[in-house]
């Protein structure tokens, strides 16, 4: 059975689709950019700020699922640009110990309403 993921602790789709979808105890995210909620608005900064939302973001759909950022298996990371990698992997640490999701990381041709960081996520119950 497929349950819809929601919170208002975090940004609205901005399109037709799902903060998240559980599925026998499997979260699947959509991916976050960086707004934050009580503004609808980007977080002031670069993208080392913007990495900072997501992950706030990220942990509150997944708070709403019953989860945290521990319980993540993989994510996948689509940067506007890649020479933000190194920043964005400085603030992506912070977030894990030592054992750290699979992960992806691409650079894109660009990102909705212009984000420099785009995150999103697989977790387990």
């Amino acid at each position: 059975m497929k349950n819809v993921i929601f919170t208002e602790k975090a940004p609205a789709a901005i399109g037709p689709y799902s903060q998240a979808i559980e599925v026998n105890g499997m979260i699947f995210t959509s991916g976050q950019i960086p707004i934050v909620p009580a503004t609808g608005e980007f977080v002031e900064g670069g993208v080392t700020e913007q990495t900072i939302q997501v992950f706030e973001n990220l942990k509150e759909v997944l708070a709403a699922a019953g989860a945290d950022l521990s319980k993540i298996v993989k994510t996948t990371v689509f940067l506007a640009d890649m020479s933000y990698f190194a920043e964005m992997n400085k603030v992506y640490e912070t977030y894990f110990t030592d054992k750290y999701p699979a992960r992806s990381a691409v650079a894109v041709k660009a990102l909705p309403k212009g984000a420099l960081v785009e995150i999103e996520c697989i977790a387990v119950k």
